[in-house]
């Protein structure tokens, strides 16, 4: 069984990152994405962050990498693990939100990222962790349905239950429990992977994060130049406020990049360049707003 290897980790994100802003650039007519190198300046990592903003497409688009290291893992990720408390780590990920300008086009998000423990004198704990999901403001059938095939696509090759247990769990994740609502639609959420050796491993995360661009790009090419008026733009910053809400309040991204003293700007750049709050709002029945609650809300088996 192989050992891991933070090397070939390392220039598989850089390269991914490299892929994905290419990708997303090209359905920009003149936007393109500005890089930030940054450290923390005590040999403890640092990173790449790249952000597209005011983009005819892409109202803000950042796709960050980040590799970082320190001697204790923060509450954040040793709560539901004791055993990692007091080991000196590294991690290093991509992880990515596309906030679009068009309400017809979703935004997306996308994570994959691996997490190294050690301590002298015992074997490193290490794990992979990831996925993708989607947040429709208008959602369409076949765009949710497209999006899942994809994703079943990427766990096909490593079982048939994988798609199903990695779907219900992204579910379950992306859930804003204060509202009793889900985030999207859901996609794929995995973490603490690290079963049937480190290639096994590592090919699916590169698997996952593989499928993200063949995923979101047919999507944002249907609906990019849809007609909207300001009532659809409107519905569309108030839903971006659930998205503040969850990664903000639930996300353990987040708050594991705060917790490890992480680059805030590169953190944040998850939020959206607009976004309205309403006191208790809700739509008009039978309205193009409510089927977003009545229909895509409800978690289903997009593929049945």
């Amino acid at each position: 069984m192989s050992s891991p290897s933070i090397k070939r980790v390392k220039e598989y994100l850089l390269t991914l990152q490299d892929t994905i802003c290419s990708a997303l650039e090209g359905l920009e007519e003149d936007g393109c994405f500005r890089e930030d190198q940054w450290d923390r300046g005590d040999d403890t990592g640092g990173g790449r962050t790249r952000v597209l903003e005011q983009g005819k497409v892409f109202e803000q688009a950042g796709v960050n990498f980040s590799h970082v290291q320190g001697n204790a893992l923060p509450t954040s990720a040793t709560q539901h693990r004791p055993e990692l408390a007091g080991r000196r780590f590294e991690a290093l990920g991509v992880s990515l939100v596309i906030h679009p300008r068009n309400p017809y086009v979703p935004t997306s998000h996308a994570n994959v990222r691996f997490f190294i423990a050690e301590k002298d004198g015992e074997a490193p704990i290490w794990w992979f962790g990831g996925g993708f999901d989607l947040t429709p403001y208008y959602g369409f059938e076949d765009d949710v349905v497209h999006w899942h095939q994809q994703a079943k696509k990427a766990c096909d090759p490593f079982g048939e239950a994988v798609y199903a247990e990695y779907k219900q769990w992204c579910d379950d994740y992306f859930f804003l429990k204060h509202r009793n609502e889900p985030r999207g639609v859901g996609g794929l959420f995995f973490d603490d992977l690290n079963t049937g050796g480190f290639e096994n491993c590592f090919k699916f995360m590169q698997s996952v994060g593989d499928h993200y661009i063949p995923a979101y790009l047919p999507i944002v090419e249907r609906r990019k130049n849809c007609s909207y008026t300001e009532k659809e733009r409107d519905f569309q910053l108030y839903r971006r406020g659930r998205y503040v809400e969850f990664n903000l309040v639930w996300d353990r991204g987040t708050l594991f990049g705060l917790q490890t003293g992480g680059r805030t700007e590169s953190i944040l750049m998850s939020l959206p360049p607009q976004v309205k709050w309403r006191y208790d709002w809700s739509p008009r029945p039978g309205s193009d707003e409510s089927k977003l609650y009545e229909f895509f809300l409800q978690p289903k088996d997009w593929l049945a």
